[in-house]
């Protein structure tokens, strides 16, 4: 195995309360009962989180207050990364990373966002956060921060894809130290997939085909960048697009469906960044991960970005 990049100290996340199922978005979003079919038999989604009296700190803000109210000394924090693929999640002016910085008690700290990757900006910003982390002291954290709220029709459904639910996560990052060492990062772009909303529709048939074997490739090379082969990966820990993708891409993996976590998919949908993280506390919690046993996030963000890491769990994560 490689030298690890970075550590997870801990991952924590929150869903909001109110649960509801996919057919109560048709009318808000003016989907056809064929369209909500497709998402329910073909994608797989079923329920999905949305509170629509919550704000957006009302969402961020639990798992990170969890993360940090567990840190020996908050002041050891040097930075806060918020991880968002909406761009505009607060008017212009308004510095939601700052805000939260504030909130949490950490005044002393850096605070900024990253979105550029958009859904895959959380599994991008653990890259970030190590570089940020990798000449200083080895007492000092990263907070990260990752979590959207869809606030239009717009933004919570991609067109015969993913139907948007609302998560969040919090993750403690660490050069070193005693969590779960992150063992390789691998991201790869599509530019010419750069328009987000409404492409052509023969861009939009390019895309599809590319997406499952890019996505394996990068999967492949996260695990062989690690000092690994794919079988010695326990399992996937993915971002929630839907079945249809994952099927194609374990399809292209030549794995058991069993060895990619989908038992999200149909609960949460897709939520955004914060996937693999929500993902990995799940499964944290229900016991699933196994020390010394290793596993890779992956996640796809439009535009496209396909980014994957591989981590080994030490079990002194939380």
């Amino acid at each position: 195995m490689t030298a690890p990049i970075a550590t997870l100290e801990r991952v924590e996340s929150h869903l909001p309360d109110r649960r509801v199922t996919i057919e109560s978005l048709s009318g808000p979003l003016g989907l056809s009962r064929a369209k909500m079919s497709l998402f329910r038999k073909v994608h797989g989604l079923h329920t999905l989180h949305h509170d629509p009296t919550a704000s957006l700190f009302d969402l961020l803000l639990p798992a990170a207050r969890q993360v940090v109210g567990d840190v020996p000394d908050p002041h050891r924090i040097r930075y806060v990364l918020y991880a968002h693929a909406i761009h505009e999640v607060a008017p212009a002016g308004f510095d939601a990373a700052a805000v939260l910085r504030d909130t949490l008690g950490l005044a002393h700290a850096e605070a900024f966002a990253l979105s550029q990757q958009n859904c895959a900006s959380g599994l991008g910003a653990v890259e970030v956060a190590a570089r940020l982390l990798a000449d200083g002291d080895p007492a000092d954290r990263a907070l990260l921060v990752i979590g959207d709220k869809p606030y239009s029709p717009l933004i919570q459904k991609v067109p015969n894809t993913a139907l948007m639910g609302e998560g969040a996560a919090a993750c403690l990052i660490a050069a070193g130290g005693v969590g779960d060492p992150v063992l390789s990062h691998v991201s790869r772009t599509l530019g010419e997939y750069a328009r987000l909303v409404s492409p052509p529709p023969e861009e939009a048939a390019l895309y599809g085909k590319a997406y499952a074997p890019v996505l394996a490739e990068v999967i492949r090379r996260a695990a062989r960048e690690a000092g690994l082969a794919l079988d010695d990966i326990d399992l996937v820990i993915p971002h929630n697009v839907n079945m249809l993708a994952w099927r194609n891409t374990i399809g292209e993996l030549g794995i058991p469906t069993d060895r990619v976590f989908l038992e999200n998919i149909p609960r949460y949908s897709h939520c955004f960044a914060a996937d693999p993280f929500v993902n990995y506390a799940t499964l944290r919690d229900t016991g699933r991960l196994v020390t010394g046993r290793h596993y890779l996030m992956a996640g796809v963000g439009a535009g496209a970005t396909f980014t994957a890491l591989a981590l080994t769990h030490r079990g002194g994560a939380r």
